[in-house]
C-alpha cells in the first residue's frame, strides 16, 4: 500500500507547497527525514528515494535555486502545522477596555476593578477610560483621582504601560500583566 500523494492544492497559490509528482523543476536540492542534505539531484531520483522511504517529497523553498525539497510525511507535517496555527490563536493578548465616570460609586469601582483583575490573569492588557460628560469636564481633577484608585488598586497583578493622558472627553490608562 503506497501512502504517496499527489498535490492537494493548487501550487500557484501561496500558502500551498507542492508535492510529489507537483515539483516539476529540475534538479533539486534535497533534504532526507533525518534532516540530512543529499546534495543537487534529479526530481526524479529524489521521488524514487521519498517513495522508498514511504514519505513524500515536499517542496519547502520554491523560491531558491535551485529550490529546497525535503523527503517527509506530509500528513504528518500538516497535522503539526495546524497543531501549531491553533495553538497560537488559542490566547492571543487582547485589549480590553474598562469604561468608568468619574463619580463612579465605591462598590462599582471594585466590581471594574476585580473584572480587570481577571482579565490582567488570563494575560489581557486592560485600557481603563474615564468618560466626562457635560459639565463634568470642569472637573477632570475628579477623573484623575479615580485612575489613581484604579493603579493603586491593581499594582500587585500589573504594570502600568501608558499613565493616564487626558484625550478629548476621556482620560485613558493602559495596564498590562505583570
Amino acid at each position: 500500500m503506497s501512502r504517496f500523494r499527489t498535490a492537494e492544492r493548487p501550487a500557484d497559490r501561496k500558502d500551498s507547497q507542492r508535492i510529489n509528482e507537483a515539483i516539476r523543476i529540475t534538479p533539486i536540492r534535497v533534504i532526507d527525514a533525518e534532516g540530512e542534505q543529499l546534495g543537487i539531484i534529479p526530481t526524479e531520483e529524489a521521488l524514487q528515494r521519498a517513495r522508498d522511504a514511504g514519505l513524500d517529497l515536499v517542496e519547502v523553498a520554491p523560491t531558491e535555486r535551485p529550490p529546497v525539497c525535503r523527503i517527509m510525511d506530509y500528513g504528518k507535517f500538516k497535522y503539526q502545522q495546524k497543531k501549531r496555527h491553533h495553538k497560537g490563536h488559542t490566547h492571543q493578548s487582547q485589549n480590553k477596555e474598562i469604561r468608568l465616570r468619574p463619580k463612579i460609586g465605591e462598590h462599582d469601582l471594585m466590581t471594574k476593578v476585580n473584572n480587570a483583575r481577571s482579565f490582567l490573569e488570563k494575560k489581557d492588557k486592560v485600557i481603563f477610560s474615564v468618560i466626562f460628560r457635560g459639565r463634568e469636564n470642569a472637573h477632570t481633577d475628579e477623573g484623575f483621582k479615580v485612575m489613581q484608585r484604579v493603579i493603586k488598586e491593581l499594582e500587585d497583578c500589573s504594570k502600568l504601560e501608558q499613565g493616564p493622558t487626558m484625550q478629548g472627553k476621556r482620560i485613558i490608562a493602559t495596564m498590562a500583566p505583570k
